[in-house]
């Protein structure tokens, strides 16, 4: 490996997701025409724009069936590493509540790879989302933009148009942006989003309209390796708000960031993304990204097979 791949930044895939809306593991599911999965098209994409290491964050009893069916397909192309996000992975002092059944959400998982992101940038995305091309050129290009003068951490994020996001066949959960002159002011975790006119409901728990073309986080970020210290001080000050016998709520990875701007430790510039945003968030949805994936590959934007 070269000087310049071994500074390079990381590609952090989160892929520790049960995908209990789905019915099964989508991250590995069969999308494109020779049996790719949306993850591989990312990756593709990822290490054409410059990207020559991937970290995938798993749950460790996924790493076998990881390393077969994904992780192999990428010997000689990029360096593989694994991480995993364990519900009892927590900082010192704390213990996982008794009951507790699935790991602590988004905010943990990139938390939960710190080992394998020390002096490195890093990038994040889902392993079930669909990006496009352009979106690594922009990570890429945001790390070199990025100047970190004083002791406020400089993050990017590529947003996406909320119409675009949606589901047909059931709602979502999509992080709400709100920017001014190019950073990113807030970011609020709305659930239950669809419908026509859409619907969904904000953090406070109070239904409300939204438009369509609200910019929305997708999970795609561009972080500095010492971002890793801020995060682990925000789940902390998280877990230590919990409410006794509250097994469900979720350390977010957009909420960890919003406190973050709000409290003056962060300050991140959004990018616009150029491409359309595909995933399956249900089974329905499938049929219509392969079909999407197909028109791609018959343009010549993707070889067939992408790996080969």
């Amino acid at each position: 490996m070269t000087s310049e791949e071994k500074t390079s930044p990381t590609l952090l895939v989160l892929a520790a997701g049960l995908g209990s809306r789905y019915g099964g593991l989508k991250q590995l599911e069969k999308i494109g025409p020779s049996g790719e999965t949306l993850m591989d098209y990312s990756i593709h994409d990822a290490h054409r724009a410059g990207f020559s290491r991937v970290v995938f964050l798993i749950r460790e009893e996924m790493r076998q069936q990881f390393e077969s069916q994904v992780g192999s397909k990428y010997e000689g192309i990029l360096e593989v590493d694994y991480a995993y996000q364990e519900i009892d992975d927590l900082p010192d002092g704390f213990t996982c509540p008794v009951g507790r059944e699935r790991p602590w959400g988004t905010g943990h998982a990139v938390w939960a790879a710190r080992k394998s992101l020390v002096d490195t940038n890093f990038a994040v995305i889902n392993a079930d989302d669909f990006y496009g091309a352009e979106t690594f050129k922009v990570l890429m290009d945001s790390f070199k933009k990025t100047d970190q003068l004083d002791d406020t951490l400089s993050l990017s994020m590529v947003g996406f148009r909320l119409a675009e996001t949606l589901s047909e066949h059931g709602v979502v959960s999509r992080g709400i942006c709100k920017e001014k002159d190019g950073n990113l002011e807030s970011v609020e975790e709305w659930t239950k989003i669809g419908g026509n006119p859409i619907v969904g409901m904000d953090s406070e728990g109070q239904e409300g309209f939204l438009s369509g073309s609200e910019i929305v986080s997708m999970n795609v970020w561009g972080f500095p390796s010492f971002v890793l210290p801020l995060l682990e001080q925000e789940f902390i000050h998280f877990l230590g708000q919990l409410l006794d016998g509250d097994l469900s709520t979720e350390f977010y990875l957009p909420a960890a960031v919003d406190a973050s701007i709000r409290n003056g430790r962060a300050r991140v510039g959004v990018y616009a993304a150029s491409c359309r945003w595909m995933g399956v968030t249900y089974q329905e949805d499938k049929s219509r990204v392969v079909d999407s994936i197909a028109k791609l590959v018959d343009h010549g934007d993707y070889p067939n097979p992408l790996f080969g």
